[in-house]
């Protein structure tokens, strides 16, 4: 993308025309080679969930797309989930496929591509701009099929980016600021997303990048599958459960002060895969706080380091988190399975700062240090991120307490 622009969908002028002349070329390139077949694959596999979509809320044309959408993403892009193909098309256009500019050289379609975009992507030149009723780029299934193929583009090209830096951003957030920004925005930031003054981004910029955001995100918990009822709805109005029977509250653990050390520490829980320094002290430290992690009375099981190859950015590859099993794997906890798995949580919540303790998962909520509890409940809302579906035990994390940790 070579234009920084607001969604049409929002009604705001397009404009603000930046030079990313370099970063175009090469997103060209890409999406060129992705239509050859010369651009490799990216090391993933579908997760084993459902695309997690609330398919009764979704507009009319986005329902009716939706068969091709998981058709399209699962057979050459299982990196970009269905639900935020369908998130994003409404920040775009509202699922207006007729959407377009009313002058030359704007932008068209569910996604409002604009025909340099189109034709980098494998679509056929627009026989007048602004395109007539009927062109392909007005068509639904002829849009997505062209879209969904750049979109991917832009996903495996700032992956590949964030993963070389390093860079903290998640590839999805960063293919939205490529998608809206230009992806110089993404490469010439210190993130990903850029803050005021970097990567030629003034605060006006930055503003309606976090809109951008804002508001994908947004669509994407409005569209998210609700929790289902064999899950606990609302489990935290009552508070945080008693301690198991014969289990004292764990006192405070020793603080982490060994600083950032990288993947560089062998994992336990697994025959390969490595661990930053904070990630093992705080595996460590919950094995001594609950009676073990391995075939313990409270934490039956756990598991750190692994590829999560349907999710790059994941910090269980970074060697960054561990996932604390209280019950058998695919269950909803009970009883005193879940009190337990209740004091794990509370217990990395209330030492975060000695443990390093990034953000925690537990029960269809999600915690880290900046969110306030939900009244009458702990935390916010987990929506998976449009990855995981939470209606399961193991996407929702019902049946685990997943702690990440910071270097």
């Amino acid at each position: 993308m070579t234009r920084f622009r607001e969604p049409a969908a929002w009604g705001v002028d397009r404009a603000y025309l930046v030079t990313t002349v370099a970063f175009a070329a090469m997103a060209a390139m890409v999406a060129g080679l992705l239509l050859v077949g010369a651009f490799p694959a990216a090391a993933v596999e579908p997760p084993e969930v459902a695309s997690g979509v609330a398919v009764a809320l979704l507009p009319a044309l986005a329902r009716q797309s939706l068969p091709l959408i998981r058709e399209l993403t699962a057979a050459s892009c299982p990196e970009l989930p269905p639900l935020w193909v369908v998130a994003q098309v409404q920040a775009e256009s509202g699922w207006n496929a007729g959407l377009r500019s009313d002058r030359p050289g704007g932008r068209a379609g569910l996604y409002q591509l604009d025909q340099a975009s189109w034709m980098a992507a494998g679509g056929s030149p627009w026989a007048s701009d602004p395109p007539a009723d009927g062109a392909p780029v007005l068509a639904p299934e002829d849009h997505l099929r062209i879209a969904i193929r750049s979109v991917c583009a832009d996903v495996r090209t700032v992956t590949a980016h964030l993963n070389s830096t390093g860079k903290p951003t998640a590839p999805l957030d960063a293919m939205l600021v490529c998608h809206v920004a230009g992806c110089a925005r993404v490469t010439g930031s210190r993130t990903g997303v850029p803050a005021p003054g970097e990567a030629g981004c003034d605060d006006r910029c930055v503003a309606l990048v976090q809109r951008y955001l804002a508001a994908v995100h947004d669509d994407l918990t409005r569209f998210t599958t609700p929790a289902p009822a064999t899950a606990p709805a609302d489990p935290f109005a009552h508070g945080i459960p008693a301690a198991p029977v014969g289990r004292a509250t764990p006192g405070a653990p020793e603080a982490w002060q060994g600083g950032a050390t990288g993947c560089a520490v062998p994992d336990p829980t697994g025959d390969d895969g490595c661990l930053t320094g904070a990630t093992r002290h705080g595996l460590d430290a919950v094995g001594a706080a609950f009676g073990g992690w391995r075939g313990g009375p409270v934490v039956h099981s756990a598991g750190c380091w692994d590829r999560h190859a349907w999710n790059p950015s994941s910090d269980h590859s970074r060697g960054e988190a561990c996932d604390f099993m209280v019950t058998r794997p695919g269950t909803f906890a009970k009883g005193a399975e879940l009190a337990g798995g209740w004091k794990v949580a509370e217990w990395l919540r209330a030492n975060a700062g000695p443990l390093q303790v990034k953000y925690v998962i537990w029960q269809g909520r999600y915690w880290d240090p900046s969110v306030e509890d939900d009244p009458g409940n702990w935390a916010t809302r987990y929506t998976g991120g449009g990855i995981y579906d939470v209606r399961t035990a193991t996407g929702g994390h019902y049946d685990h307490v997943h702690a990440s940790f910071r270097e």
